[in-house]
């Protein structure tokens, strides 16, 4: 992995672990094993980083998001490994969906990095609106949008408190209670 890779890396960890606010370049070098020049290098400021770290976290959830619904697979099995990529975050010390912690920061963000938050969430709403349709195909784009950012704030803050809680158990309890409250069928 070259030195630009390992630095994404090592703060995509960070701001899941800490939040954007946190994120150091000078922890980063450290981390990575070099100075903090070379980050400058590859990132001349924290929003140029910032905003990579949240472009690529959509494009690769985006990728792995299609392939699910190309699958073929039933749309419930398919939400439930829409879950799963949340709750791994929280098996991975304890960590946060990278735009979901650098949201709770939305008034501290540059306008660069909220613009890609913001294009995170729009992406996953419309891939559920999608994922939904398959369920409902009457449904109406105005009712699968609603319906999408009910699921995906509900899954954000199901993490959240988990990650309060310190165990991905809390999790699967919230999720299980949104299952029965209906919000999942």
């Amino acid at each position: 992995m070259d030195t630009r890779e390992q630095i994404m890396a090592a703060a995509r960890k960070m701001v899941q672990a800490r939040g954007y606010n946190a994120l150091s370049f000078r922890d980063i070098a450290a981390s990575v094993g070099v100075k903090s020049a070379s980050v400058h290098y590859h990132f001349p400021t924290k929003g140029d980083l910032g905003a990579e770290l949240a472009r690529r976290y959509t494009a690769d959830g985006v990728a792995y998001l299609d392939e699910l619904l190309a699958s073929g697979a039933d749309w419930r099995a398919i939400l439930r490994q829409y879950t799963g990529i949340f709750r791994a975050a929280l098996e991975d010390g304890n960590r946060m969906c990278l735009c979901g912690i650098m949201s709770a920061e939305n008034e501290d963000l540059p306008p660069e990095v909220r613009q890609e938050v913001d294009a995170f969430t729009e992406a996953n709403l419309a891939w559920l609106a999608r994922l939904l349709a398959t369920r409902r195909p009457r449904t109406s784009a105005a009712m699968a949008q609603q319906r999408a950012m009910a699921i995906f704030a509900a899954v954000e803050g199901a993490q959240l408190v988990a990650r309060g809680r310190g165990s991905p158990a809390v999790f699967d309890a919230i999720l299980d209670g949104y299952e029965q409250a209906g919000l999942f069928s």
